[in-house]
């Protein structure tokens, strides 16, 4: 099995309320002088206190295009990635020399060389470091990439893998659009970082982390519409269909069901629950779909509260979270779940 030996996490240098973000949503999204309080609903709705920006707030409307808001991301995503990476080795007990193989996740920006690749040098990376970038998972790309990390440690026991998700949502935040979609997007996203090392099962670790036992994927037919981006001139157009909740409530209890019974165990066995923060009415399905006892989205509806959804890297967030704050007794089951365009889930099948 693989074994997690770190998680960190990391947040973009600008904190705001989320009353203070509504208001630059208002002057950025809405007609001159519009009606204001859909959007004050939508984002009161969302139960987010305050989130972290890349930029100063004042900067998103001088972002004129496609072109412009990638070339921040360009320039900021490294640092806050190199950042991370380094928290996360330290606290393992590695160099960057030990690191065999690099997983980047992001849906928030593009880079070619993409941004592992100019990570490699600036953390001291070997020039041998095998590197996988993916691009598409979104929400569910920090559970994908601990599922992808662990199919190539169970081909490579010996080596140590670094899984960094980098995502920078208020980039995507589209100027005069005043679609449901984007009100509600531009109330729920901020900015993070989150950064994984696991180890390989005949690699020597003394860290008692968790262990990854198995993972799965669900990619589900006729979703397609559900959620992504529709690229334009303007970046990434966020489609996000209200039908989100149905999908959740119609699949994820069968899907988490069949995989925990492959391993003889059932929903009331997992002793904690690592779930992606998708939004308050996604968490009520999740909790519904499961039929999960009252406290046991805790976490993941603090995060929310706290920075907002940092898509692929918020659940690798709850996860830290999980392990410093409410750590479950050792040997126990534990699932991370996340889910995102496609639309698809990702589960992972922890001991703790």
């Amino acid at each position: 099995m693989t074994r997690i030996a770190a998680v960190r996490g990391a947040l973009a240098p600008h904190r705001y309320a989320q009353s203070e973000i509504t208001d630059i949503v208002a002057r950025t999204c809405l007609p001159e002088n519009g009606d204001r309080r859909v959007l004050d609903r939508l984002h009161r709705s969302a139960q987010v206190r305050s989130r972290h920006m890349t930029l100063p707030l004042q900067r998103y409307a001088e972002l004129d295009g496609f072109g412009s808001a990638n070339d921040v991301f360009v320039e900021a995503a490294p640092g806050l990635g190199a950042r991370v990476v380094r928290d996360a080795l330290h606290t393992a007990g590695m160099s960057p020399t030990d690191v065999d193989l690099l997983i980047y996740t992001s849906i928030t920006g593009i880079a070619t060389p993409s941004i592992d690749a100019r990570l490699v040098g600036r953390l001291g990376l070997r020039p041998d470091v095998k590197r996988l970038p993916l691009f598409g998972l979104g929400c569910a790309g920090g559970a994908g990439g601990l599922a992808r990390m662990h199919d190539y440690l169970l081909g490579r026991p010996d080596d140590v893998a670094v899984l960094l998700s980098v995502e920078l949502c208020s980039l995507t935040f589209q100027r005069n659009d005043a679609s449901m979609a984007n009100l509600v997007a531009t109330g729920l996203f901020g900015d993070g970082a989150a950064a994984v090392i696991a180890c390989g099962a005949d690699r020597p670790d003394e860290n008692a982390g968790p262990t990854i036992v198995d993972t799965r994927a669900h990619l589900y037919p006729d979703t397609g519409r559900v959620m992504g981006w529709d690229i334009k001139d303007s970046g990434f157009q966020v489609v996000l269909d209200p039908t989100v909740p149905d999908v959740v409530r119609r699949h994820l209890a069968d899907d988490v069901a069949g995989f925990l019974a492959d391993h003889g165990l059932k929903p009331k066995d997992v002793t904690a629950w690592v779930c992606h923060p998708g939004g308050p009415k996604v968490l009520q399905a999740v909790a519904e779909a499961l039929d999960l006892p009252d406290g046991a989205l805790d976490v993941t509806w603090r995060h929310l509260a706290d920075v907002g959804n940092l898509s692929s890297s918020s659940v690798l967030h709850v996860l830290r979270d999980t392990l410093a704050e409410r750590r479950p007794p050792p040997g126990t089951p534990g699932v991370l779940l996340a889910m995102g365009p496609g639309f698809a889930c990702e589960l992972v099948l922890l001991r703790w």
